[in-house]
């Protein structure tokens, strides 16, 4: 089998092979602490793989744990299954994913959002994370915290703007881990409960290389009084086909084996362009999911890489296509375009895995988490 001799799927197993012999031991208590760039040696740097699911999350956690045991590692498959719960919650709530794309986003004329994206703001930190954004499309997680929080409660920025400045930039972002943490932070997730950050926590955290900056750490939690009513999740998804096409998408590239989807005629792989998206990519982070798909397509038996104007020719010529479930995002929102424009028929093939996991997000994830020990022996992740 032919590999590309950049191949980003190797290379992800690689770098989960290497975290899981030595890092991993330490992650619990070196997690928090950001210390550059140059030093992630405290944490896995996995989720741009994970967001895509070229590591697909439950073979993360069953890895982990055939070479762990759980009580060594269970803030690491806490923080993989964190995904899993972000996603389930959209899922029961696509109003909010609505909401926030329906924003006004033309803030261009806007000195205070100019500065914030240009570094300029005069927040040693923050103008330092702004670079370290754009270049390496890369921020600790301890530190996506602090930024969102600098951003909302000292600039008064909208925290929309600041998800959409993410979304841009992250090679790992997504519609739900980006929407609903800066949600958390705003205090609009969990009402109320907001996240401030704070001098003395950025300097003991991040090795006292900043903290030095004067933050407003007394501000109240933004205000949302807008309802987002649960919906039911389709649990029929399965991942049994009924027509000859299917359609993958950047968002779920997990690939079993290479003949996992040997049994359609054809697959297309589509990476959107920024034409269909809501939130416009940076060329780097574009860059780096057509890298994705192309991989994968030297890797999946009968595929092919395709596009929005292939799609809708071939919409006029058949009855319909499966698509594996793409979730709440960028992805489902082109699908229902395409849907209103033509009659082609959608089947979504959802994994059963997901399915199962996501009856448990429909709250916080602290009632989420009480049922992991269940779900690992459910879906045997632990041997």
């Amino acid at each position: 089998m032919p590999h590309d001799s950049d191949d980003l799927f190797m290379a992800a197993e690689k770098d989960l092979t290497d975290f899981l012999k030595g890092p991993i031991k330490s992650y619990e208590h070196l997690r928090n602490y950001d210390f550059g760039p140059d030093d992630r040696r405290n944490v896995s740097c996995l989720s741009k793989y994970i967001s895509h699911r070229v590591l697909f999350e439950y073979d993360v956690i069953a890895k982990t744990l055939a070479s762990h045991d759980h009580n060594d590692v269970e803030k690491f498959v806490q923080e993989v299954f964190w995904r899993i719960y972000w996603k389930g919650w959209l899922e029961h709530r696509p109003s909010v994913w609505d909401e926030f794309v329906s924003f006004n986003f033309d803030r261009t004329a806007n000195a205070d959002y100019q500065n914030a994206i240009s570094g300029n703001t005069g927040i040693t930190c923050f103008d330092s994370w702004v670079n370290e954004l754009k270049d390496a499309n890369y921020l600790h997680n301890h530190t996506r915290m602090w930024f969102a929080s600098i951003w909302i409660f000292t600039l008064g920025l909208p925290w929309q703007l600041g998800a959409f400045f993410f979304m841009q930039h992250l090679l790992d972002g997504d519609a739900a881990s980006n929407t609903l943490g800066w949600r958390w932070v705003a205090g609009v997730q969990t009402v109320g409960k907001h996240y401030l950050a704070r001098s003395d926590n950025i300097l003991r955290f991040t090795d006292g290389r900043f903290g030095n900056d004067t933050l407003n750490e007394d501000a109240k939690p933004c205000c949302d009084k807008i309802e987002h009513p649960v919906i039911p999740i389709d649990r029929a998804g399965g991942m049994t086909g009924k027509f000859a096409t299917l359609i993958v998408f950047d968002t779920d590239l997990y690939l079993a084996s290479p003949d996992a989807y040997a049994n359609y005629d054809r697959v297309l792989v589509l990476c959107l362009g920024n034409d269909e998206r809501n939130v416009a990519l940076s060329e780097a982070v574009l860059a780096f999911k057509q890298k994705l798909v192309k991989i994968f397509v030297m890797r999946c038996a009968n595929a092919s890489l395709s596009d929005t104007n292939n799609i809708l020719k071939m919409a006029s010529s058949i009855a319909g296509v499966d698509v594996v479930y793409p979730f709440v995002g960028d992805n489902l929102d082109y699908l229902k375009r395409l849907s209103a424009r033509t009659s082609l028929r959608l089947h979504f093939l959802k994994r059963q895995d997901d399915i199962h996991c996501w009856q448990y997000a429909k709250k916080g994830f602290f009632n989420f988490r009480k049922h992991i020990p269940a779900i690992i022996d459910r879906l045997g992740l632990q041997a």
